[in-house]
């Protein structure tokens, strides 16, 4: 990237050096260069504030300064200017020992000009600082930019990937739930069960998005078995039952916390804390966190929810089935985060419609 003379001039110079002539000198030279926004300083303690307020480009400094010298204003310098930010310092000294410059390199120096100067060479040097200034300006701003459109792409992405899951997760709902509303359901109390057990945000939208996904495998089982209106036989509940391990294949071998969380609910939210649960008869804690708090959701939702071979039951009588069934078949604690939660749970089941 090319900058033309116009956005070279337009520049800030700041320049501190506690010697009058010199600071008429540097003046007067970057005046007759062009430079238009020249501010100069004879009190090298007065630098950092002003540093601060002005945001020069470049910043022209003497070493050698009563009460504070270049280098203690260079330390200073530190507190006020940005870890990400860069402002050359052209050091103006007629020092020209190696320690010297090299001390000044280590405190944050660009690059030395020895008095009294060549005027020549100081514009050279102001105008390819001010260069490398404007430069980094750029790629900041760009990368910048960058960061913004990457982060609004993941958003987006992120809003189309809930939208495809809860796509999904109607396609198995609304073959045995008319409104498709039941994912839906147990994924928002399920989401507010794991508040109420103090989950970070990130990891209950996890809960609440993947949820959605916890009756998938219910794509493998005939409508014969599935929207039978009458008492299934022991064959066709071992059928039923195979929609935790086909939900769990449906989603195994993916990369995305999402789906790797609805594989984990899919197998295990019929798991019971008693151990009498299916498919493989866990236990207590054996039992994934994730499909214990779905385990409750799914319930509740399931009880005060009309299907084709039930009715609905009211919200009271299905808040004691769940209470009656802690220790049982639900993990105590989760039981107890659903009890909590449960004036927002009304209000949820509410908005989307349900006898609760």
């Amino acid at each position: 990237m090319l900058h033309n003379e116009s956005e070279l001039q337009d520049c800030r110079i700041l320049v501190v050096d506690d010697n009058q002539a010199n600071l008429a000198f540097l003046e007067q030279v970057l005046d007759v260069s062009g430079f238009q926004n020249v501010r100069t300083l004879s009190e090298g303690p007065e630098t950092p504030g002003v540093f601060a307020e002005y945001h020069p480009d470049l910043l022209i400094l003497d070493l050698h300064m009563p009460g504070m010298d270049g280098f203690e204003v260079l330390e200073q310098l530190r507190d006020v200017t940005s870890h990400f930010d860069f402002v050359p310092v052209l050091v103006f000294t007629a020092d020209v020992a190696s320690e010297t410059r090299r001390r000044a390199l280590s405190a944050g120096a660009s690059d030395f000009l020895t008095k009294p100067g060549d005027v020549f060479e100081i514009k050279l040097r102001v105008c390819n600082f001010l260069r490398m200034r404007l430069l980094y300006k750029a790629l900041r701003a760009a990368n910048s930019e960058l960061h913004e459109d990457v982060s609004k792409a993941s958003l987006e992405l992120q809003e189309l990937h809930t939208e495809l899951v809860e796509r999904l997760a109607l396609v198995a709902e609304y073959r045995d739930d008319d409104t498709g509303h039941h994912a839906r359901r147990v994924g928002l109390v399920a989401g507010m069960i794991a508040e109420q057990l103090g989950m970070p945000p990130e990891e209950v939208e996890v809960v609440r998005t993947s949820a959605l996904l916890h009756d998938i495998g219910k794509v493998g089982i005939p409508d014969t078995i599935l929207l039978k209106p009458g008492i299934l036989t022991p064959d066709e509940i071992e059928v039923i039952r195979t929609h935790t391990t086909i939900g769990s294949k449906v989603l195994s071998g993916s990369q995305s916390a999402f789906l790797q969380a609805a594989e984990t609910i899919a197998r295990t939210h019929h798991e019971r804390w008693d151990g009498k649960g299916y498919p493989n008869g866990l236990q207590g804690e054996e039992i994934p966190l994730l499909g214990r708090i779905v385990s409750v959701a799914d319930v509740f939702d399931a009880l005060t929810s009309k299907r084709t071979y039930k009715e609905a039951v009211g919200r009271d009588e299905a808040i004691s089935v769940v209470r009656s069934e802690s220790g049982k078949a639900f993990d105590p604690n989760v039981v107890e985060a659903f009890l909590s939660a449960m004036q927002q749970v009304d209000a949820s089941c509410k908005k989307l419609g349900t006898a609760a």
